[in-house]
């Protein structure tokens, strides 16, 4: 059996943008997806502290040491700059890999850069 397990946790991040006119996505500081395993173009859950909205994207990599976390297309409309996210994508793995399967969890500071 397979079953869907945390992959990648970005924890508490501030959102520092909000593009409603682009084509959609989730920019992220690339230096918080490399230390989190996340890849460009992968699915992403978006979970917004302030508001309780979820929601699902894709990664689109940003400049690294920017602190970059902007909400494209319509998921802008879920956000405000200055909320906080927390940032997890997913894998399908065989429960017995499930046992011993550590996600990779990343704590950013509050200028959303890895300390």
């Amino acid at each position: 059996m397979l079953i869907h397990v945390v992959k990648s946790k970005i924890h508490r991040v501030k959102v520092t943008g909000a593009e409603l006119n682009y084509i959609g996505s989730i920019t992220i500081d690339e230096d918080l997806l490399d230390a989190a395993n996340i890849v460009e173009g992968e699915k992403i859950q978006v979970v917004n502290n302030n508001n309780g909205a979820r929601l699902e994207t894709y990664v689109i990599p940003g400049p690294r040491a920017s602190g970059e976390i902007t909400l494209n297309g319509a998921a802008a409309r879920k956000v405000a700059k200055g909320d906080i996210l927390i940032l997890i994508t997913y894998g399908i793995i065989s429960q017995e890999e499930a046992l011993t399967f550590k996600p990779s969890l990343v704590f950013p500071n509050e200028h959303n850069l890895l300390t």
